[in-house]
């Protein structure tokens, strides 16, 4: 009986572990801020050209400097709770974006705050 416990610990810790693991492991393939130089900052205005909604960041395409950039914006839950809803982006809305480029310099930005309609809405 006293085995039969003991093992019943070593499996629940065993999974407990494996648990911890993966849960960490996908924290880090989760995409966050490393990747931009937040040590400049770049302030893109300009109409909105395409809109994604993917998982697990929402994107949009603008064009700017004669580039289209990648805007990489938040999970769509984060807009959400910022009082962004669907309908209010869409091609062609002008936005002011302000945000960290990548620092492997491809027309990619990472924003920290949207700028809509004269609303300021904080993304980080």
């Amino acid at each position: 009986m006293h085995n039969n416990r003991l093992l019943l610990v070593l499996l629940l810790a065993l999974l407990l572990g494996a648990a911890l693991i993966l849960g960490a492991s996908m924290g880090l393939a989760s995409p966050g801020w490393d990747s931009y130089d937040t040590g400049q900052r770049l302030t893109i205005e300009a109409p909105l050209k395409q809109v994604l909604y993917r998982s697990p960041q929402t994107e949009v395409r603008v064009d700017y400097r004669g580039e289209e950039w990648k805007v990489v914006l938040g999970p769509s839950s984060r807009l959400l709770s910022r009082g962004v809803i669907k309908n209010d982006l869409r091609p062609g809305r002008p936005v002011i974006l302000v945000g960290h480029p990548h620092k492997d310099g491809s027309a990619e930005m990472r924003a920290e705050r949207l700028i809509l309609d004269g609303r300021t809405l904080e993304l980080r």
